[in-house]
């Protein structure tokens, strides 16, 4: 495997469930994610996979700092985040991105394309101002999006330009890992292919590793290079992807990829039309002949 950029040893994520008048003694300690190892090298996907409720965005946002571990180590190129100085871990921060499930919560209604991906080159200083328009015009064509978009508020674009747009965002700060939690559950079926493909797309040409998360395991396959498969809380089976959906060893594993809709060969397909073309013309030439003798019977009782 190339070499590790996200290294997660044993992380702990726990919750104290929030109390109310029916509760009784002691609060719930809630196990969102309870002893969880994997590895993301350089320059690969991985693909997290789970029911709802697994942990798997829990661990996602731990990422990038928005859900605090309870216990164990998450190192990035080889040095532990939580134990950077608050300097440290802002700049460290920036090479790690995220593109969210719902793009229409996610952009800022309120700001037009230009603003949102300028804001965050801006904030943290990595451009002077009078090259920041420059730099959105790249990120747009990026993610293949005509320059004029700049102008355009999040209403004025379709469930695909907005994550397109999203994914852009997330490209500003010229990031090494991305976090994409369900990126293309919330949009039509008609899109999900072309941001996926965009993902694929800038993995190759940017170099970019990325964190997959999704329930979907069809999708997963054609994204991942390698995937950890999730439940309750814990890693129950992880490796490279072919090995994984062609010989999964986990009951669990097995479970999810019973669950996948099978798609008929084309040939079968073929088969079952052809079938039912030929009892439909059987069946056409039946009523015919029923008609016909029915006919010739009218005919023999008028005469």
């Amino acid at each position: 495997m190339s070499d590790v950029l996200l290294q997660i040893e044993n992380a702990k994520i726990y919750f104290q469930a929030k109390s109310n008048l029916f509760s009784k003694g002691d609060s719930k300690i809630i196990k969102a994610v309870d002893g969880v190892s994997l590895s993301i090298g350089k320059n690969e996907i991985h693909g997290l996979v789970g029911e709802s409720g697994s942990g798997k965005s829990t661990l996602g946002r731990a990422i990038m700092g928005l859900n605090v571990i309870t216990g164990g180590k998450i190192l990035f190129d080889g040095r532990s985040i939580s134990s950077l100085s608050q300097g440290q871990k802002k700049k460290e921060r920036l090479k790690i991105q995220m593109v969210f499930q719902d793009p229409n919560n996610s952009l800022p209604p309120h700001m037009k394309t230009e603003s949102i991906l300028g804001e965050p080159i801006l904030l943290n200083r990595l451009l002077p101002k009078n090259e920041i328009g420059g730099r959105v015009r790249e990120l747009l064509k990026l993610v293949d999006l005509p320059p004029d978009f700049v102008s355009r508020y999040p209403h004025q674009l379709s469930g695909g330009q907005k994550q397109r747009v999203a994914v852009a965002r997330a490209m500003a700060l010229k990031p090494q890992l991305i976090v994409a939690d369900e990126p293309t559950s919330a949009l039509d079926v008609s899109v999900q292919t072309q941001i996926l493909n965009l993902l694929l797309e800038l993995k190759e040409t940017q170099g970019l590793s990325v964190l997959f998360i999704s329930h979907n395991l069809s999708v997963v396959r054609h994204m991942s290079d390698s995937i950890s498969v999730m439940s309750q809380g814990k890693i129950v089976e992880q490796g490279n992807t072919k090995k994984i959906f062609e010989t999964p060893e986990n009951a669990y594993t097995k479970k999810l990829l019973a669950a996948i809709p099978q798609m008929k060969a084309p040939e079968a397909e073929c088969e079952r039309k052809d079938k039912e073309g030929e009892n439909a013309a059987r069946e056409k030439d039946v009523w015919e002949n029923a008609a016909q003798e029915n006919t010739e019977r009218k005919d023999a009782v008028c005469l």
